[in-house]
């Protein structure tokens, strides 16, 4: 009988046990959201053929969404309920049809990742006129409007965040770095002379949630809520996996890791826009620190090869990406 006893309790105890690791299993789980198409195993592929008088070359673009062919030198809009944009884009100018190409589908395992890397751009006009311009990979939640119409202010060519209403603790991604072997960035813009930007190149990572709202003249504004952005310093030597980056709540210009490119979007070249009621693209402009008790109406995540905005960065940095989820 005592063996029985003993047998019975083993059996109770054993249950108790699997059904912990049962809940904590289901608890973790639950715990990490990956957003839609993030696993970067799913890529709508687009053929534009440029113009003539540039080449007329066939270039193939890829954009992170559904396994799809899109129609020929059609301007792209988000499939598939895809939440994802990039810098891969059409532009039309004066007639004249010319596409950019800076962020990769490439092969990891037994799926595929996402490679951004920034480079220098060159269009030869009727063979002789060279333009050069150098230009980051970018990956980010929203929308791009094509085609691009000119090469002033490109940040307002983009409709810059989500909808999203909850207080995730982190960001959770893979990732791996190789910088430039140059020792200075540049601003190279096509139309003027290559100058230094103090610095080195890095790439950068930026979630941010906001609580926005709009006037009746159509200006947005917002409340940051949470901030999570970070500059990788350093190469890897391969894959970092399951990083994750932790998202602070309200005001952290007073916490110890506060850096000034940390602080509210009012202006400069890291200013974000947004897509208005009247069907406007204007700044979405923060104008204080929320606290955690606030909900937040957008999340922003950005994810770039090059930091300091447009035309700036040093040749042959990359920055490649899989598996983003939000930790909660």
């Amino acid at each position: 009988m005592t063996q029985n006893r003993n047998n019975n309790n083993s059996n109770v105890i054993r249950n108790i046990v699997c059904a912990a690791v049962v809940a904590l299993t289901a608890h973790t789980a639950q715990a990490q959201t990956q957003l839609k198409y993030s696993n970067f195993d799913s890529w709508c592929t687009r053929v534009v053929k440029e113009s003539k008088i540039i080449g007329g070359a066939m270039k193939t673009l890829q954009e992170i969404g559904p396994d799809m062919e899109w129609p020929q030198n059609q301007p792209y809009t988000n499939q598939g309920g895809s939440p994802w944009a990039n810098s891969n884009i059409m532009a039309r100018v004066a007639g004249i049809t010319k596409t950019n190409q800076s962020v990769y589908r490439e092969k990891r395992g037994n799926g595929y990742c996402a490679r951004m890397t920034t480079h220098v751009e060159g269009v030869k006009v009727l063979g002789i006129i060279n333009i050069h311009v150098l230009a980051a990979g970018s990956i980010y939640l929203g929308k791009m409007f094509e085609p691009i119409t000119s090469s002033k202010n490109p940040m307002a060519k983009l409709d810059y965040g989500i909808p999203y209403t909850e207080h995730p603790k982190a960001i959770q991604f893979d990732y791996k770095v190789q910088l430039s072997d140059q020792p200075d960035r540049v601003r190279r813009t096509g139309f003027s002379s290559v100058k230094k930007v103090p610095g080195k190149d890095m790439p950068n990572m930026e979630v941010l949630l906001q609580r926005r709202w709009e006037d009746e003249k159509g200006n947005i504004y917002a409340r940051r809520i949470g901030t999570a952005i970070h500059r990788f310093s350093n190469s890897t030597a391969d894959w970092v996996n399951g990083a994750q980056f932790e998202i602070h709540y309200g005001d952290i210009t007073g916490e110890s890791f506060y850096q000034p490119y940390m602080n509210l979007l009012q202006g400069g070249p890291d200013q974000k826009y947004a897509l208005n009621s009247k069907g406007k693209v204007v700044p979405v402009v923060e104008v204080e620190w929320g606290t955690a008790s606030d909900t937040p109406t957008h999340l922003c995540m950005q994810f770039v090869s090059s930091y300091g905005g447009a035309y700036i960065g040093a040749e042959g940095t990359t920055l490649w990406l899989d598996n983003v989820k939000l930790v909660y």
